[in-house]
């Protein structure tokens, strides 16, 4: 009945958005309209998508109510070296939300966020 799940981010500047995920390594798919100023953008990372679509269009276009920043969901990325990549992120400008730290017994997690206020969570195995 169903297939290929993904998750959509909202933003009230798409590009900025998209900008920010591309620089963590996900790559464009998908783009509406294909030239001008996006309304929405599809990224896929190692076969995960995810869409940033825009907070005007989703009111506009679809009388939806989207909440533009906060905690409303976590994007969560897997790595070989959470510090680094925590290091690495948090020096392009993206906000120190929680330093490394293990969690139970078994996973070392740090916590940044995307522009819009999306938590991210880096995390791997110890």
């Amino acid at each position: 009945m169903f297939r290929t799940p993904q998750v959509i981010l909202f933003s009230a500047d798409v590009p900025r958005a998209v900008r920010f995920y591309s620089r963590l390594g996900f790559t464009e798919t998908f783009r509406v309209p294909v030239e001008g100023d996006p309304i929405h953008i599809d990224l896929v990372l190692d076969g995960y998508k995810i869409g940033v679509a825009s907070v005007a269009s989703t009111r506009d276009d679809h009388g939806l109510d989207p909440v533009p920043e906060g905690q409303r969901a976590a994007v969560i990325l897997w790595t070989d070296d959470t510090a680094a990549a925590y290091a690495e992120i948090t020096a392009t400008g993206a906000p120190a939300l929680a330093a490394p730290h293990e969690w139970l017994g078994r996973l070392l997690i740090a916590w940044t966020a995307d522009p819009d206020g999306n938590p991210i969570q880096i995390v791997q195995p110890l």
